[in-house]
């Protein structure tokens, strides 16, 4: 079990590096492709130095190009973290890394992420607590970015510019101040949340950091009288030209990734699929597929289930109206990878998604018979930002089955777009708040009339043949080696 650890830690430092040097390089075939080659920069700058609360379109800010360049440079550096520190890699790392280079493109720069990130280390330092076991909960906590660029760049100054720079004392010691109550905050209230929603929704950090930030927006501005939080827009005129034209930029860029995902897992693995149909089966709660099926078959679930999510886009955006392949849009490609080595597999999430269809064609028939036109569409950022996330309550599907799975996905795409008022969009994972709370709504009804047998619990793995049985889930848990998990 040691070696395959080894191996595994091995892997996932390789995906890290592999898709940061990706983005890396594609942002120079993008400088290439839409002729921004002396753009670049000055791009990467503009999002550097802009506030950006949700949802803060980096192509529209700084271009294609540099917001490839952002994602591979913070990409880089949290794969540095993974490779130089002493201990092994694990799936929430891998976790914590997706996170991060997802939301590189709408949101989190190179700047705004490292005092929440050293903040925590800071709090690791303090409590003697291993680095490694617990990076992820730094790259988790990056979450509070845009805090953090609000604070550097307008809250204490009353107004923004586009391109200026403003740095004052009070806002630098604001911001270190915020970060370093952060560091200590984090860790504490991750745990908390895991209990409230009992490991129902994957995405851990969403609950936990929304309630905390819906606090702290409040506090900040409503309390304080401060409402200058609006999104900074810029429209690039490259992106003007070729955002029609950005979707097949993407979708090559993805799927030579997902290919290259494939070949490499099924080499790994002897040249072979043995072992995915069993992964397939997983219920996904409380799972960890690094260490029960090995890392070469994540591989080849990253590639499956990210092709699967990125078609759903591609349908979407085809026969709605809405939204194209924006910042956020690849954003939610990435950040759809998250958890492929802790509970996603297309067998598990499919049924949240057909939820999100099934709430769309049931408000498109109900204005159709009141005379009127749908408000939004499946295609609609905000939906398609929220549907990556919505896979993470794929922990439902497993436990309770497909109809439980639709009803979690029709709730969370009702509260989707409402979610974000609450912290002003100053919270990156305000999808995995939407989840949050979709848990905490559906969770007691599931218990009350559907309770589980403790031989149901113990059947990990999910019965296609029949919708109605109830499923069952890991009854063991990890163990705690003195970290926090922060999933």
């Amino acid at each position: 079990m040691k070696n395959c650890r080894i191996n595994n830690s091995r892997i996932i430092n390789g995906i890290a590096l592999g898709f940061s040097l990706a983005f890396l390089l594609s942002a120079w075939a993008a400088a290439f492709y839409t002729g921004e080659w002396g753009q670049i920069l000055y791009g990467w700058y503009l999002i550097l130095i802009s506030p950006c609360p949700l949802v803060t379109d980096y192509f529209a800010l700084g271009g294609l190009s540099a917001a490839m360049l952002n994602a591979g440079v913070c990409g880089m550096a949290c794969c540095l973290f993974m490779i130089l520190l002493k201990g092994e890699s694990r799936a929430n790392t891998m976790a914590g890394y997706f996170l991060v280079v997802a939301h590189c493109f709408y949101g989190l720069n190179f700047l705004n992420m490292w005092p929440c990130f050293l903040a925590v280390m800071l709090y690791l330092r303090w409590k003697k607590l291993d680095y490694k076991k617990n990076l992820h909960v730094c790259m988790f906590a990056t979450s509070f970015g845009p805090f953090v660029s609000e604070f550097l760049f307008r809250y204490t100054q009353g107004g923004y510019t586009l391109g200026e720079v403003h740095l004052t004392p009070k806002g630098l010691i604001l911001t270190a101040a915020f970060s370093l109550m952060l560091g200590f905050l984090i860790p504490a209230i991750l745990p908390g949340a895991h209990a409230w929603h009992k490991g129902y929704t994957l995405f851990n950090g969403g609950l936990a950091f929304g309630l905390l930030g819906f606090f702290l927006f409040n506090f900040f501005y409503d309390t304080m009288g401060v409402h200058n939080h609006q999104n900074v827009t810029r429209i690039n005129p490259v992106y003007e030209r070729f955002q029609c034209s950005y979707g097949t930029y993407v979708n090559l860029f993805f799927l030579l990734l997902f290919l290259t995902c494939f070949i490499a897992g099924w080499i790994l693995n002897g040249r072979s699929l043995k072992g995915f149909e069993h992964l397939a089966k997983d219920t996904g709660y409380s799972s960890d597929f690094a260490d029960k099926y090995g890392m070469p078959l994540c591989l080849i679930n990253i590639a499956c289930h990210g092709s699967l999510f990125l078609l759903y886009l591609n349908l979407s955006i085809r026969f709605t109206e809405g939204a194209g392949f924006t910042g956020p849009t690849v954003g939610a490609v990435l950040a759809a990878l998250t958890f492929t080595a802790m509970g996603q597999h297309p067998r598990n999430v499919w049924p949240i998604i057909l939820g999100y269809q099934l709430l769309y064609m049931m408000v498109r028939l109900v204005c159709a018979l009141n005379g009127q036109d749908i408000p939004w569409s499946l295609s609609t950022q905000g939906y398609i930002s929220s549907a990556a996330f919505a896979t993470g309550l794929c922990p439902i599907v497993g436990r309770y089955g497909i109809r439980a799975g639709i009803a979690a996905g029709f709730m969370c795409a009702s509260m989707c777009t409402s979610t974000s008022a609450l912290h002003g969009g100053l919270i990156l994972y305000n999808g995995g708040l939407t989840t949050g709370i979709t848990v905490l709504i559906l969770l007691p009804i599931l218990e009350h009339y559907i309770p589980q047998t403790r031989e149901q619990i113990k059947d990990q793995t999910i019965n296609m043949q029949d919708m109605i049985t109830l499923i069952g889930s890991i009854s063991s848990r990890q163990k705690n080696e003195d970290s926090t998990d922060g999933r």
